[in-house]
C-alpha cells in the first residue's frame, strides 16, 4: 500500500512541476492557462487520492470523515478550475489581449 502511495503522491507532484514549469515558460496569457488548469487540477487529484489512500490505512469514524473531507476538495476543485480558467480567458479575449504568433517576441 505505501509504494501505491508514493507513486501517486510523486506523479501529482511531478504534474505540479510540469504545470508550474509551464506557466514559467510558456509565451502568453493564453498559452500559459493550459498548464495552470489542466496540469494543476491533474496533480491535485493524484496527490489528494494518494493522500486518501493513505489516511484510510486503520480504518476508523474519524478516517472516514476526513476521506470524505478530501473527496469534496477534489470535487470542488474538478468543477471550479475549469471554470475560473474559462472566466479568465474569457476576460482576456474581452480585454483585447491577442494570442502570441510565431514571429513574435516573448511577452
Amino acid at each position: 500500500m505505501n509504494i501505491i502511495v508514493f507513486l501517486l503522491l510523486m506523479a501529482g507532484l511531478f504534474f505540479f512541476t510540469g504545470g508550474c514549469i509551464g506557466i514559467l515558460r510558456f509565451p502568453d496569457f493564453f498559452s500559459r492557462l493550459h498548464p495552470a488548469g489542466k496540469l494543476d487540477t491533474l496533480g491535485l487529484m493524484l496527490t489528494m487520492t494518494s493522500l486518501g489512500l493513505y489516511n484510510f490505512y486503520d480504518f476508523s469514524l474519524g478516517t472516514l470523515i476526513n476521506g470524505c473531507k478530501m473527496l469534496l476538495i477534489m470535487v470542488f476543485v474538478s468543477l471550479a478550475s475549469p471554470t475560473a480558467t474559462h472566466a479568465i480567458v474569457d476576460a482576456g479575449v474581452r480585454a483585447g489581449l491577442a494570442p502570441w504568433a510565431k514571429g513574435d517576441k516573448r511577452r
